[in-house]
């Protein structure tokens, strides 16, 4: 069955930088438009990037230009570098599985979800 299996949160200081990662199982995630979602309880859930199967991606303006997203086909990962952190980056941080069929942008459908990792953010 689909497994999403995200890594890599953490607790940095305000500049700093993480590596997310999500190893994806059950399915060949590189034919699939993946997603990376965050969600705090006072903001709700954002659509943070996705990353289609013809390697296009796309991103929220609010981390536009600090954050990429990539894959390993090899490996079946899904990555997320976050770079220049701010402490309203601070989230619960999934991945996820575009619905099949579903083109791919900021806020389609997705289908499955990892648990999560955890990001927080200083000042």
């Amino acid at each position: 069955q689909v497994q999403l299996v995200e890594s890599g949160g953490g607790s940095v200081q305000s500049g700093g930088s993480l590596r997310l990662s999500c190893a994806a199982s059950g399915f060949a995630h590189s034919k699939y438009c993946m997603g990376w979602i965050r969600q705090t309880p006072g903001k709700g859930r954002e659509e943070v990037a996705t990353l289609a199967d013809d390697g296009s991606a796309a991103y929220a303006d609010s981390v536009k230009g600090r954050f990429t997203v990539s894959r390993d086909n090899a490996k079946n990962t899904l990555y997320l570098q976050m770079n220049s952190l701010q402490p309203e980056d601070t989230a619960m941080y999934y991945c996820a599985v575009g619905c099949s069929g579903s083109l791919c942008y900021l806020g389609t459908c997705f289908g499955y979800w990892g648990q999560g990792t955890q990001v927080t953010v200083s000042s």
